[in-house]
C-alpha cells in the first residue's frame, strides 16, 4: 500500500526536477546571449597604444578576433562535451590529454594519497588508542592540524614540494589522515572493558588481544573513518 502511495510522489517528483532542470536551462540560454557584433552601426573602439604593447608582451595577436567573455553558452558547451567525449584518450603531450587519461591520473593520486593514509594512521591510530598517555600527548597537536583546510595544504605543498603531481598525493594523505586515525583511535580506546579482562586472565599475548580482540572489536568505527 504504502509502494503504491509512493509512486505518484515520486512520479510528480521527478516531473518537478525535469521541469527545474528546464527553467536552468532557459535562464543559462537567455542570460549568455550575446549581441551580435557584425550588426550595421556597430563599430568597435580602436586599441590603444598601451594595450597594443599589453598584447604583444602576453604574445596575442594583435588583429585575432577576442575571444568572447563571460559564461559558455549552451551551444559551446555541447560542442565542448562532444570534444572531450568523442577521442578521450588522445595524447599531444603533456599538457594536451584526453579526459579519459586526465581521469586516470586524478583517480590514481586519489588511491595512491587514501592507500598512504591508511598505512600511517590505522597503526598509528591503534597505538594511540591502547595508550591514554600517547593519546593525551598527540591529541593537541591532532586538534590543531585536522581543521586546516586542503585549500591551505596545497600551496604549501607546492611550495615544499614543487611537483604538482606529488603535492596532489600530499594533500589527499594528509586530507584522509586525521579522519581515518581519529576513529581509530576512538574505535580501539572504546573496546568493553570485559573483553579486555578475559583477554587477561586467559594470559593473552598483547599481540594476540590486538588481533583478535581489539581489531574485531574496532573495526565498525575504523570503517566508518575510510
Amino acid at each position: 500500500m504504502n509502494d503504491l502511495q509512493s509512486t505518484p510522489l515520486r512520479l510528480r517528483a521527478g516531473l518537478l526536477s525535469t521541469l527545474l532542470l528546464m527553467l536552468i536551462l532557459c535562464i543559462w540560454h537567455v542570460a549568455t546571449l550575446r549581441p551580435a557584433t557584425n550588426a550595421p552601426g556597430s563599430t568597435a573602439l580602436p586599441l590603444t597604444a598601451e594595450q597594443i604593447e599589453y598584447a604583444k608582451l602576453m604574445g596575442k595577436s594583435v588583429d585575432a578576433p577576442k575571444k568572447a567573455d563571460g559564461f559558455p553558452t549552451l551551444d559551446q558547451m555541447a560542442q565542448t562535451f562532444v570534444k572531450h567525449f568523442a577521442d578521450p584518450f588522445y595524447d599531444n603531450g603533456p599538457n594536451d590529454k584526453g579526459i579519459a587519461i586526465q581521469l586516470a591520473h586524478s583517480l590514481g593520486r586519489v588511491a595512491l594519497g587514501f592507500l598512504l593514509a591508511c598505512v600511517v594512521a590505522i597503526p598509528f591510530g591503534f597505538v594511540i588508542g591502547m595508550s591514554p598517555m600517547l593519546s593525551r600527548a598527540f591529541d593537541p597537536f591532532i586538534q590543531v592540524l585536522k581543521p586546516i583546510s586542503p585549500l591551505a595544504w596545497m600551496p604549501l605543498a607546492l611550495y615544499t614540494i614543487k611537483d604538482s603531481a606529488v603535492s596532489g598525493v600530499f594533500v589527499i594523505f594528509i586530507c584522509s589522515l586525521w579522519p581515518m586515525l581519529i576513529n581509530t583511535a576512538f574505535g580501539v580506546s572504546s573496546v568493553k572493558r570485559e573483553w579486555l579482562n578475559v583477554a587477561l586472565t586467559l594470559e593473552v599475548s598483547p599481540f594476540r588481544k590486538a588481533f583478535l580482540v581489539i581489531l574485531p572489536a574496532s573495526l565498525p568505527t575504523i570503517l566508518t573513518g575510510l
